[in-house]
C-alpha cells in the first residue's frame, strides 16, 4: 500500500531525462458537464446555468488525483451566441494545474423548431502548471534535478470544438491545450520537466423515450492525447419521470492507431461504476458518481467519488424538459 501510494510521486524522479505528460482531469459525469470538454456546448441550455464538479480519484492512495471544476454559461442574442467561463483545478502527486477559460459558441438553429442546433465553439484562457519539489521523494538526497519548493509557469491556452444537437441526439468533437508548452522546472539542467499535452474529445449520445415516464440515454466519450492510451467511456442512463437519472459507466482503453511509445501488453480494462442525478427542482440537480478500478490498482484504493451541483435560472424560454443533454 505504501509503495503504491508513493508511486505517483516517485516515478517522476526515476530517470534523469524524463518528460511527463500532464493529463486533463477526468470527470465521470461529463454528460452533465459538457462545456468542460467542448466550448461549443456553451449556451446549450439557453439559460444562465451554474454548475460545480468535484472528484477524488483512487481514494486511499497518497498523491491520488483531485479535481474541481466551476462554470457558468448563458445564451444571448436570441440564443445565437453562447458565452461562459470555466475554472478547473487539478492535482496529482507533486503536479498541479489551475486553468481559467472564457468560452464562446456561435449557435446556428437549423429549423423552425429551434431544437436542431449546430454550434462552433472557442475557448481562450490561461493555465498555471506547477510542480512542488517538496512532495517528491528522491532516491538520492541532494538530487539537483528536483526543484526546491514549488515552481510554476503560466501559459496561454486555446480550445475549440463543434457540437450538433436536437431533442434526442448530440455529437461533438473538440480539442484543448492547443498551445501546449513544456515547463522546465529546473533552469540549470532542464532534465526534469513535464508537458501539457493537447487533448481531443469525441462524444455522442441519444435519448430514447420508452414510455411517458422513462427515457433511456446511451452515450460515449473517446479521449486521446496522442501519446498516452486512448480512453473510452461507455454510459447508459435511465431518466425516471424527468426527476431522476440513474446509470452505469464502463471506462476502458482502446487502440485506434499505433503509438510507438506505449507497451503492447497494457491492460485495457480501467473502471466500472454508476452515476445518479436527482432534480431537487426542475432547475436544480445534485449528482453523485462512483467508479472502481478493474486493474491491479483496485486492490489498493477505495474507488473514485464525484459529486456535482447544477442550477439554471428557469424562465418561459427554457428548453427543459424537451432536451435531455
Amino acid at each position: 500500500m505504501k509503495a503504491i501510494g508513493k508511486l505517483i510521486v516517485v516515478l517522476m524522479c526515476c530517470c534523469s531525462k524524463m518528460v511527463f505528460a500532464q493529463q486533463d482531469a477526468q470527470f465521470g459525469q461529463y454528460v452533465f458537464n459538457g462545456m468542460y470538454i467542448n466550448p461549443a456546448y456553451t449556451g446549450y441550455k439557453e439559460e444562465l446555468y451554474l454548475q460545480a464538479f468535484a472528484r477524488a480519484q483512487w481514494t486511499g492512495i497518497k498523491g491520488a488525483p483531485q479535481s474541481l471544476s466551476i462554470s457558468a454559461d448563458e445564451a444571448i442574442n436570441d440564443e445565437s451566441l453562447g458565452i461562459g467561463g470555466i475554472i478547473t483545478k487539478d492535482k496529482i502527486g507533486a503536479q498541479s494545474s489551475l486553468s481559467a477559460s472564457a468560452n464562446f459558441a456561435y449557435r446556428i438553429k437549423l429549423d423552425r423548431t429551434e431544437t436542431n442546433v449546430l454550434a462552433f465553439g472557442l475557448g481562450v484562457g490561461v493555465m498555471q502548471a506547477g510542480l512542488n519539489g517538496n512532495l517528491l521523494d528522491p532516491i538520492e538526497q541532494g538530487d539537483n534535478r528536483i526543484p526546491t519548493g514549488s515552481v510554476s509557469q503560466i501559459t496561454p491556452d486555446i480550445r475549440a470544438g463543434i457540437h450538433y444537437s436536437n431533442e434526442k441526439f448530440f455529437i461533438g468533437f473538440s480539442a484543448d491545450n492547443l498551445l501546449a508548452k513544456s515547463l522546465s522546472v529546473f533552469g540549470d539542467y532542464k532534465l526534469l520537466n513535464f508537458k501539457v499535452q493537447p487533448h481531443f474529445y469525441l462524444s455522442a449520445g441519444m435519448a430514447l423515450p420508452l414510455t411517458d415516464d422513462f427515457v433511456f440515454k446511451p452515450t460515449f466519450l473517446i479521449k486521446d492525447d496522442l501519446r498516452g492510451p486512448t480512453s473510452m467511456d461507455l454510459n447508459a442512463f435511465l431518466l425516471v419521470k424527468e426527476r431522476f437519472w440513474i446509470g452505469g459507466v464502463y471506462r476502458t482503453s482502446v487502440k485506434l492507431y499505433p503509438k510507438s511509445n506505449l507497451q503492447a501488453n497494457l491492460t485495457a480494462r480501467s473502471a466500472v461504476g454508476f452515476i445518479s442525478e436527482f432534480f431537487v427542482r426542475q432547475n436544480l440537480r445534485i449528482g453523485y458518481g462512483y467508479d472502481y478500478s478493474l486493474n491491479k490498482l483496485g486492490n489498493y484504493d477505495y474507488g473514485s467519488h464525484e459529486i456535482s451541483v447544477g442550477y439554471f435560472l428557469q424562465t418561459a424560454k427554457s428548453r427543459r424538459p424537451k432536451c435531455y443533454f
